[in-house]
């Protein structure tokens, strides 16, 4: 008798591909979260192969802080294209002049606009779930999701009200005006997601890989120096061969000085690195509960 065995990787892959074939079979109005970062790179692969050769059953959204990488934004564009996706893009900016984000003074990052912004576009589009890359080992809070992640009618997250999920069933039954966060990624790690990369041949930003950059020292870690944050008089700024391990807004996103430049150099650091992903993200060092306390809220 032949047993076909499922390697890590095809387990995972197909572990997520029936999360997404669920997702289109229990909504009527699912988006897929893309920005261009490697995770949500991953999941439009396994779109692809979960619902192939048709089109994907989903619009691409993306909340735009205005503070993205010029690159990112660039391979975002460019990919949905080339998937012929239909991409919207709902900016932080346009939410501050509407009236919808309203920034605190003196506050210059958009973390916590970002919320209303996408809220907003939830209740324009009526979408009734939102799939996205967030994964379990990249921070304390995301280990508490579920695969499926109930939202209430304020588009809040209660970590102590999330439903079973015993063999593989997932319970998607939503009231008018909520929705459902859903996590095809949740049990995959760093490295899982390289390696799938890696193995797929997919097509990342040239960010992920060393490049020469001016950076400046601030709290214990290399930022890019930008005209948003131009650098204080007494900081260190030097010009260093560096990459991004996990992208956001490019005032907070922190720079590893590293030589990677291929999947396979990438793969070799992470197993080898002793700092968390997420290490390098200032704006998860403002306080312990900075994610949770957004989550609940309604950040992905």
């Amino acid at each position: 008798m032949n047993i076909y065995h499922l390697d890590h990787l095809q387990h995972l892959e197909t572990e997520a591909i029936h999360i997404m074939r669920e997702v289109a079979a229990e909504f009527e109005r699912p988006a897929l979260m893309f920005s261009g970062g490697k995770d949500s790179i991953c999941l439009l692969r396994l779109a692809e192969k979960a619902f192939r050769p048709a089109d994907i059953p989903t619009p691409f959204l993306n909340v735009d802080t205005g503070h993205h990488f010029p690159e990112l934004n660039t391979f975002r564009d460019r990919r949905a294209a080339e998937l012929g996706g239909k991409l919207i893009i709902r900016r932080v900016e346009d939410a501050i002049r509407n009236g919808i984000a309203i920034p605190s003074p003196g506050e210059i990052s958009r973390n916590k606009l970002q919320i209303p912004t996408l809220l907003a576009a939830i209740e324009e589009f009526r979408f009734d779930c939102c799939i996205g890359g967030a994964r379990r080992d990249e921070e304390k809070a995301r280990a508490k999701e579920r695969f499926f992640s109930f939202r209430d009618a304020f588009g809040q997250w209660d970590p102590k009200n999330q439903r079973p999920e015993i063999w593989n069933l997932y319970n998607g039954r939503i009231n008018p005006g909520e929705h459902m966060r859903v996590f095809p990624l949740s049990n995959w790690t760093e490295m899982d997601v390289w390696e799938y990369i890696g193995r797929e041949k997919l097509e990342v930003p040239t960010i992920y890989f060393s490049h020469r950059r001016t950076c400046v020292r601030r709290q214990g870690q290399w930022l890019p120096v930008n005209d948003l944050i131009p650098p204080k008089p007494g900081e260190v700024v030097r010009e260093l061969v560096v990459r991004v391990r996990t992208i956001g807004d490019i005032i907070s996103t922190g720079l590893v000085e590293s030589p990677a430049e291929s999947v396979n150099d990438i793969i070799a650091e992470i197993a080898a690195a002793r700092v968390t992903e997420r290490g390098s993200r200032a704006d998860d060092k403002s306080s312990e509960a900075a994610m949770e306390d957004r989550k609940k809220q309604g950040y992905f």
